[in-house]
């Protein structure tokens, strides 16, 4: 049976409600650690692969790891295949990497709940039916994609970083923002991510006030970005023809 490849970089940037609505969708993951395991945690080849998800991590693009190199490889082997590719926060940026675009150090962590906007293609892209034309989203990065590789096409923005979401080719997808967290797991990043917060300007108790004045509909714009993943990167009747 093929299976959805899920790279995690970390204790807590797990697939969260991402991977909860892939498997209620039928679909398999096989969820791999480079960063404990090494670069053996990439696959040699993209045999009964249907997809790839890439997540967050406290690493950076450019980081001496041999196994980010692999990793990054791995997606533009996926990407070029034509095989749906997810990227979110480090990962968006190293699928942007792989495929030719530039990630540099932001001036000021982006952390906590901010709102973020569609563009114009953004506001007719399918991936992201249903989803407001601005909604407040979780960032936790420091890192940021300042340049899109050559045929990418801009779909979301925020304030503080102009590449929250785009699109290369048909199936390949950078998100910034952690739309995959549910709330206990932001606020675990917060009791993690002290140092983080201080650069960012931020603190916990301003994270609370964020979280119950927006997490209700970030949870609802999360939820509709999930279902969309699973129907239009991943569908269904792909995954049985295999």
């Amino acid at each position: 049976m093929a299976t959805i490849i899920v790279f995690q970089h970390g204790d807590l940037e797990g697939p969260g409600r991402l991977g909860a609505t892939l498997r209620d969708h039928g679909f398999r993951l096989d969820i791999r650690r480079p960063d404990r395991d090494g670069a053996g945690a990439v696959p040699p080849d993209l045999d009964n692969v249907h997809g790839v998800i890439s997540l967050g991590g406290a690493m950076n693009v450019g980081d001496p790891l041999a196994w980010l190199g692999r990793e990054m490889e791995f997606l533009k082997l996926a990407h070029e295949a034509a095989l749906p590719v997810i990227g979110v926060c480090l990962g968006a940026q190293m699928l942007a990497a792989a495929l030719g675009g530039k990630v540099e150090k932001m001036p000021r962590p982006e952390w906590g709940l901010a709102p973020v906007s569609l563009t114009v293609p953004g506001q007719t892209e399918a991936m992201l039916a249903g989803i407001p034309w601005t909604v407040h989203q979780f960032h936790s990065h420091a890192y940021e994609v300042t340049e899109l590789p050559a045929d990418a096409t801009l779909l979301a923005s925020s304030a503080a970083c102009r590449v929250q979401a785009y699109r290369c080719g048909l199936r390949s997808f950078g998100f910034q923002y952690h739309f995959e967290c549910d709330r206990p797991a932001i606020e675990g990043y917060a009791r993690r991510d002290g140092e983080t917060l201080a650069a960012a300007e931020t603190s916990v108790e301003a994270l609370v006030r964020q979280l119950d004045g927006h997490y209700a509909m970030f949870a609802r714009a999360a939820d509709r970005l999930c279902v969309n993943v699973a129907t239009y990167a991943f569908p269904f009747d792909r995954l049985v023809a295999v």
